[in-house]
């Protein structure tokens, strides 16, 4: 991902991420869950913000853990100089397993083929391997299932750990529905888990941590906290859902602002076509802007005729369909300059577009909108010189 400390010539687009921001989130969410640990989860390069900047700041913020899906990704925070607890639950067989070790890594385990291939990883690095037993309490995707598969799950761990080939770090799980206040599978996963947890706890184990709450669950079901909270989307400043309330209501702050230089400014008659299909016809003349992002740069296709951008003040909605590298906005007769600012969205102290609002107009989730932002774009970091 290119990566820029504070831009030094006009960009024809910019993701500006602010770490300050992200740092006043991290200990917001502290807040929200004092008794418990937490991990700040930078996978997928952050959600699009930076996997290695975010996760300094995250650090100096108070996070005590670091978590990715892959172990590739986490062992680039570890190559990139990161310090203590970095967990990583997304693995295949012949996975690294042995790099992990070797990197004092917590893996997860959610099935005993796993658990055979880490126990022999261990062998080879002549030192014990930290593994959280990860369980399906209900959400259905990894994880190992309650009764017969969850007893010899931790009967060979606890076998393991005997042998001095591993440590049992950690026991967890994920809900599925947390961010729909009520839902009732969640009262169902609490119990499940809790199940689970006395099982192994009564044939021996003794984890460090325990957790099963993500964002929404951090924010709203304090009976879900345990000693661990993984906080993935709201340490960048999103909301993991409308319906549980805004940044702003949860002491949040969104932490990306994408931003593009107009790359050309022209009058047109009324009825001209807009982009490919043209979808959009000009109902009178006008002036149209061109904001040189696209769907290659992660601009979602499906926010066609309807993705908000702030240009002089006003919001303008995208005329027409959204192409691989560009897309067009109406400006209504108005002519800023060539190069002017287009905000696409940020926090929304300027009037702008945020990351909801373009998730509400391509009929997604926040979370993708910042995610998907791809490597053309340069994150610019701001407020990081107290994560050095």
């Amino acid at each position: 991902m290119s990566e820029r400390t504070a831009p030094t010539a006009p960009l024809r687009a910019r993701a500006e991420i602010d770490l300050a921001a992200l740092r006043a989130n991290v200990r917001a969410l502290r807040a929200h869950a004092p008794g418990a640990a937490v991990m700040a989860v930078v996978k997928s390069e952050a959600y699009g913000h930076g996997a290695v900047p975010c996760a300094r700041a995250a650090v100096a913020a108070g996070a005590s853990w670091l978590g990715t899906a892959t172990p590739e990704e986490a062992l680039a925070l570890r190559a990139a100089g990161l310090p203590g607890r970095i967990m990583c639950w997304l693995w295949t067989p012949g996975g690294p397993w042995r790099e992990a070790i070797e990197a004092e890594l917590d893996v997860s385990v959610s099935g005993i083929w796993a658990l055979e291939e880490v126990v022999e990883a261990a062998r080879g690095a002549d030192r014990p391997a930290r593994v959280q037993l990860k369980a399906d309490t209900g959400l259905g995707r990894n994880g190992c299932q309650p009764g017969d598969d969850w007893a010899a799950l931790v009967g060979a761990a606890l076998r393991a750990e005997a042998e001095g080939l591993l440590r049992v770090t950690g026991l967890w799980s994920h809900f599925a529905c947390a961010d729909e206040p009520g839902h009732p599978s969640i009262a169902a996963q609490l119990g499940v888990f809790r199940d689970m947890l006395a099982y192994a706890e009564g044939q021996g184990v003794r984890p460090e941590v325990r957790h099963i709450a993500n964002s929404p669950a951090t924010l709203t079901l304090p009976e879900s906290h345990f000693d661990l909270v993984r906080t993935g989307i709201a340490t960048y400043g999103i909301s993991p859902s409308a319906e549980l309330g805004t940044p702003a209501d949860f002491g949040l702050r969104p932490v990306m602002t994408l931003s593009a230089s107009l790359a050309l400014v022209k009058r047109v008659p009324g009825g001209h076509g807009v982009s490919y299909g043209h979808r959009y016809v000009t109902p009178g003349a006008t002036t149209l802007g061109l904001v040189p992002l696209g769907y290659a740069d992660g601009i979602p296709r499906h926010a066609s005729s309807g993705g908000p951008v702030l240009v002089e003040g006003k919001w303008r909605t995208i005329a027409g369909r959204v192409a691989m590298d560009q897309f067009v906005v109406d400006l209504g007769g108005d002519e800023p300059a060539a190069g002017a600012e287009a905000v696409l969205f940020g926090p929304g102290d300027r009037g702008e577009p945020t990351a909801e609002d373009w998730a509400q107009a391509a009929g997604t989730i926040a979370y993708e909108i910042v995610t998907r932002i791809g490597k053309r774009v340069p994150r610019v970091y701001v407020n990081e010189e107290r994560d050095r």
